[in-house]
């Protein structure tokens, strides 16, 4: 038997209290087609979520931590509950949640930010913030991902859309996997942006590939055409139409054949981040190449996706090539130069392609 102490006496029965509060501010409306686990999970954020509306701050505090805690324990086991199709009460709710989701990781990545500065060199004690084994798996997942997805050379420029004061996944990325790669992290707060070059101060090397603007993505254009993956962070438009608009900008200004990684939510984690529709992105202007939804510690899904490459016009290339073989033809009077062997396979497999589709058309 543990015998506790007085305080830890009255820290249990303030934590009853609490925990009957929350179960008190549970009482919403629910779908009548939910089961009764649905039910009772969808109570418990319910309650969770107006217990931490009524918080007086959401910086980092033992109060603060043990609400979002109990969140997030709440809704990382697998579940049917389908936060797309709730009702109008609890939308409502949902998005509010979260927006303080959203806020209160503000708020803890610029505290772990500052305390990290402290230290002489900031990234020997990344460790020290507590989700910092989630983003090591996040991005290893990513990582991933793309190199099964969009095979080939490593890439060169990598964007990161949402970085915050604590640039966690772009610091992992670039020490770990790839180390050659130069990043641009894009955040709309300056002060977010202040923060985390402080972080690389005492890296020459690995400050030498960061870079970190203040801008909105939507006010980037020319620059998008030069990175070969743009991550998107989660909460990088929050509302499915802001993310939307976020995703199709991304789509008018990337290279074609540059590779989109969304972060997205899954199940009762919808309740944490927002759910992206992969649809939504084909309609962006990409292909969506897979769809990952984790278990686990890794909270969010991801999604991989890829600008297309407009098809290469075999019959113009040929006929270029044509073209500069007869110049060539005339220029030195003997020698007549054929299409490159490249050019005659491309022609070909175009040829035998169009008789497919032809072959395959309905009678």
């Amino acid at each position: 038997m543990v015998v506790m102490g007085k305080e830890e006496e009255k820290h249990h029965q303030q934590q009853q209290l609490k925990e009957e509060e929350v179960q008190e501010e549970a009482r919403v409306v629910v779908e009548p087609d939910m089961t009764a686990d649905e039910e009772a999970l969808v109570q418990k954020i319910s309650g969770l979520a107006a217990a931490i509306a009524k918080l007086p701050s959401l910086s980092p505090s033992p109060e603060v931590n043990a609400l979002f805690t109990a969140l997030v324990t709440a809704c990382i086991p697998r579940s049917t509950v389908d936060v797309e199709r709730l009702g109008p009460e609890l939308q409502a709710m949902r998005a509010g949640l979260i927006r303080l989701c959203a806020d209160a990781e503000a708020l803890l990545e610029a505290h772990y930010s500052d305390l990290l500065a402290g230290f002489d060199n900031p990234l020997d004690h990344l460790t020290l913030f507590p989700y910092f084994s989630n983003y090591l798996l996040l991005s290893e997942l990513e990582h991933g991902l793309l190199a099964r997805h969009v095979p080939g050379p490593p890439p060169a420029r990598v964007a990161f859309v949402g970085s915050g004061p604590l640039p966690l996944s772009s610091l992992v990325l670039a020490a770990r996997h790839l180390p050659a790669a130069a990043f641009d992290n894009y955040d709309i707060c300056g002060d977010a942006n202040d923060r985390a070059r402080r972080l690389v101060r005492a890296d020459a090397a690995l400050a030498a590939r960061m870079a970190f603007r203040t801008s909105d993505v939507a006010d980037v254009t020319r620059d998008l055409a030069g990175y070969d993956v743009v991550f998107l962070a989660a909460l990088v438009g929050m509302a499915a139409e802001e993310k939307a608009r976020v995703v199709e900008h991304l789509g008018r200004h990337m290279a074609p054949g540059a590779a989109l990684v969304v972060r997205s939510a899954h199940g009762a984690r919808g309740f944490l981040y927002p759910v992206v529709d992969p649809e939504e992105i084909r309609r962006g202007g990409f292909d969506v190449l897979a769809v990952h939804h984790p278990e686990g510690e890794v909270i969010n899904s991801v999604i991989i996706a890829r600008k297309p490459v407009p098809p290469v016009d075999a019959h113009a290339v040929a006929v270029a090539a044509a073209g500069v073989g007869h110049a060539h033809a005339h220029a030195h009077g003997a020698v007549l130069s054929r299409p490159c062997l490249c050019c005659e396979m491309e022609a070909r497999a175009h040829q035998k392609m169009e008789e497919v589709a032809v072959e395959q058309l309905p009678s």
